[in-house]
């Protein structure tokens, strides 16, 4: 068997339950995708994009050859989201870092207008994608409609350098965790609890750079 024939067909067992080697494979892209983004290394943007290939194959049985009989809409459609966040925020660090910034993006928290349409695109975007998930036959589309939402504005807030994308990370974990345990992908729920203690960890260490390097970068002077 080929390496390719290898990743796409070969299974292991958990919990009694069969498990892809892709799901498995995937989600260590996902975590040196997060392990890079807490660096601020440029890296975790294209490093995520194969994580997001490989996932999206796994979650939509209906197309391809998954051995669990639960389709989750939603967490297909998030790699998508991920996948074209991800080219957004990959030009946007390369960009700031060829600007003479020594890594990709400067923390910041996000100002009161930017959170207030976060919030009001969040709101927009669950509506939609739980009416859609449920039309598609999603397995559990509540949940799976905010995995969705959260998922895109974690990422987004991600390429703008907010520091509460690594919030909305964890608020995303808590549902996935017991959503994708039920649903039998025991590898990407064992995933969102590694994410949920790394995303603990990455919001100490930007909210800790993002008060020194303020504290580094001087004031304008003001001439006049």
């Amino acid at each position: 068997m080929n390496p390719i024939d290898w990743l796409l067909h070969s299974q292991v067992t958990i919990a009694g339950s069969p498990v892809l080697v892709r799901e498995i494979v995937g989600n260590v892209f996902g975590l040196a995708s997060a392990l890079f983004g807490m660096r601020r290394l440029v890296a975790a943007w294209p490093v995520g994009i194969v994580g997001n290939v490989l996932l999206f194959t796994v979650f939509v049985g209906g197309i391809f050859d998954t051995p669990q009989d639960k389709d989750l809409w939603g967490q297909a459609g998030r790699q998508v989201f991920f996948a074209l966040i991800s080219l957004y925020g990959w030009y946007r660090w390369y960009q700031t870092r060829h600007q003479g910034a020594a890594k990709g993006v400067q923390p910041r928290w996000a100002t009161t207008r930017e959170r207030l349409e976060l919030l009001g695109f969040a709101v927009v975007l669950y509506a939609i994608s739980y009416f859609v998930l449920r039309a598609l036959g999603s397995w559990g589309p509540r949940w799976d409609a905010w995995i969705l939402t959260g998922s895109i504005l974690a990422t987004y807030g991600m390429a703008r350098g907010f520091v509460e994308f690594w919030l909305i990370w964890v608020a995303v974990d808590v549902v996935g965790v017991p959503l994708l345990v039920q649903a039998k992908f025991y590898p990407s729920a064992t995933m969102y609890v590694v994410y949920g203690l790394f995303c603990v960890i990455g919001f100490a260490s930007w909210w800790k750079i993002q008060n020194r390097e303020r504290v580094e970068t001087p004031e304008p002077v003001v001439v006049g």
